[in-house]
């Protein structure tokens, strides 16, 4: 298996080297080194030698990967050959996830089925060749802590074919400086470092990365997004509604990869990502032909279905388990987290086994590639090339008025199971409206944004609600199992008597919430 590195770091443009400048530091200049040297927290610098680096990357023929600004290369030389994944992290734009894998003549497979999102399984070839010459420097504070390091690359580069829109055999060279974090540093000596560099004429480099830039120097780049042609107008519903849809789209894309791995949270926002793309679907009908979008979004609830049970029993775990750990001791009675953790860990290797066949499925590599279709294809009616302000106002009335048929009804019921299903359905009718004004809010601003809130909130009691009916179902079984095997059900029992209250909490309190929506209403057309 893979192993996995958090590479925090920046790049900038480096100086010119003294023709007559020998030996290590050939390549990084006195003002560089005096530079880091000075930067606040950075004690001594010390010179690592020379490494010869020779990469080869890899991509498809219509450039996935850089599309999506990642990264596969195989390298030679230096401390870590090898093959080498780079995937960003979007909430930290100097931070990428690396993950390494041994030097081998192929793509190890692990590696290749976190690339499946974003190849499609369209094949890989060789693009670029890069060998660098890195003159390697490390920094560190006055107790010895390594803080970060500092390569100064010199890069050449070759095109090793003739597309996306580049020559086979261009080449391109230049000089440049990366400064890399230690895991353990702070992310505020970045910031100090380059305060220190621009004062001595060094800036920021106009590229991410290597590949970047040299894709750039040898022949256009694919586009970060695909545009549609002829794309909508700005302003237009169309424009806003594909500019959202591109959002959730690069969300889906990134986070298969990421559930793949095993990372926090995954599932939960993948489910949310499909769950968006399918809700926007639904609202801006108008916008799009349902005659495409309706077998797209039929696939999205698959795969949100597929999802379900594992997210599912993330929940209901973290819930029981506080409710336990907030109950009396005194009160808990007989081996209930014992119980509780064996509920789960049974449950959870079956839907993790679940989630890992849908995504290496058929059915999954064909919704990844209607979804990539639709965004350089777009189904565009009419509507969508009239005003954003004009359009979408209509579509949350509409998502609005779903929303107050179902709650009112709900509310409208005696309590029992048929209630709460009623009120499980008014929350889907809230989530989509949350949703679709969401959407909006770009175009609409504040209306929207305030719309939105309201909406949020009685979406959120409905789910308390939801939650609470889903834990009492498990906390009788696991009274029933408990009593079965001989042992006490007292706390299971106790447990069900405080999720009925935090149920009939949250329905007195979704009237004053529902009547907030009301008044504030869906933004009117033009407003």
């Amino acid at each position: 298996m893979a192993s996995v590195t958090r590479e925090t770091e920046r790049k900038y443009e480096a100086p010119d080297a003294p023709e007559d400048a020998e030996g290590p530091d050939a390549a990084a200049p006195g003002a560089l080194l005096d530079a880091l040297a000075r930067a606040e927290g950075v004690a001594r610098v010390t010179g690592r030698g020379v490494e010869e680096l020779d990469a080869v990357y890899y991509d498809t023929d219509d450039g996935r990967l850089a599309a999506t600004r990642t990264t596969l290369r195989r390298r030679t030389g230096g401390h870590d050959a090898g093959w080498h994944l780079k995937l960003p992290v979007p909430t930290d734009g100097d931070a990428r996830d690396e993950l390494h894998a041994p030097l081998a003549d192929t793509l190890p497979a692990d590696l290749a089925r976190l690339l499946r999102s974003r190849t499609r399984d369209a094949p890989l070839g060789p693009v670029l060749r890069l060998r660098t010459t890195r003159r390697r420097h490390t920094l560190h504070g006055a107790d010895g802590t390594l803080l970060a390091e500092a390569a100064t690359d010199t890069v050449r580069a070759e095109r090793l074919d003739g597309a996306p829109g580049g020559l086979a055999g261009a080449t391109t060279a230049w000089r440049e400086i990366e400064i890399e974090l230690a895991e353990s540093a702070p992310a505020s000596l970045l910031d100090r470092i380059e305060e220190r560099l621009t004062a001595a004429g060094i800036h920021r480099s106009r590229d991410r990365s290597k590949f970047a830039r040299a894709l750039t120097d040898t022949g256009p780049p694919p586009e970060t997004w695909p545009a549609p042609e002829p794309a909508p107008a700005p302003g237009t519903a169309g424009a806003e509604l594909l500019a959202h849809l591109a959002r959730w789209h690069r969300a889906l894309v990134a986070l298969d990869t990421d559930v793949r791995r095993d990372l926090p949270d995954s599932v939960h926002q993948l489910r949310v990502a499909t769950r968006r793309l399918r809700s926007a679907f639904k609202s801006y009908r108008k916008v799009l032909d349902r005659a495409v979008t309706d077998p797209v979004g039929e696939e999205l609830k698959w795969l949100a279905g597929e999802l379900a049970p594992a997210r599912d029993n993330e929940v209901l775990t973290a819930r029981l388990a506080h409710l336990l750990d907030t109950t009396d001791p005194t009160l808990v009675l007989g081996p209930a987290q014992a119980r509780l953790r064996l509920r789960s860990t049974a449950r959870a290797a079956e839907a993790r086994d679940r989630v890992r066949a849908a995504l290496d499925s058929p059915r999954h590599l064909a919704l990844l590639t209607a979804l990539a279709h639709l965004a350089t294809d777009p189904p565009l009616r009419p509507a969508a090339h009239r005003p954003a302000r004009e359009v979408l106002p209509t579509a949350l009335a509409r998502d609005h008025r779903r929303l107050a048929t179902r709650l009112d009804a709900a509310l409208a019921l005696p309590p029992g199971p048929g209630r709460d299903h009623a009120l499980h359905q008014a929350r889907k009718a809230a989530k989509r409206a949350r949703y679709a004004a969401e959407a909006a809010r770009p175009a609409l601003g504040k209306p929207a944004r305030r719309y939105r809130k309201h909406v949020k909130a009685v979406q959120q009691l409905l789910g308390v609600h939801q939650d609470s009916v889903v834990a009492r179902q498990a906390l009788r079984q696991l009274a029933v199992e408990a009593h079965g095997a001989g042992e006490s059900a007292f706390t299971w029992g106790l447990l069900y008597g405080t999720e009925q209250a935090r149920a009939e909490a949250a329905e007195r309190d979704l009237p004053e919430a529902w009547r907030a929506v009301r008044d504030e209403g869906p933004p009117k057309p033009g407003g």
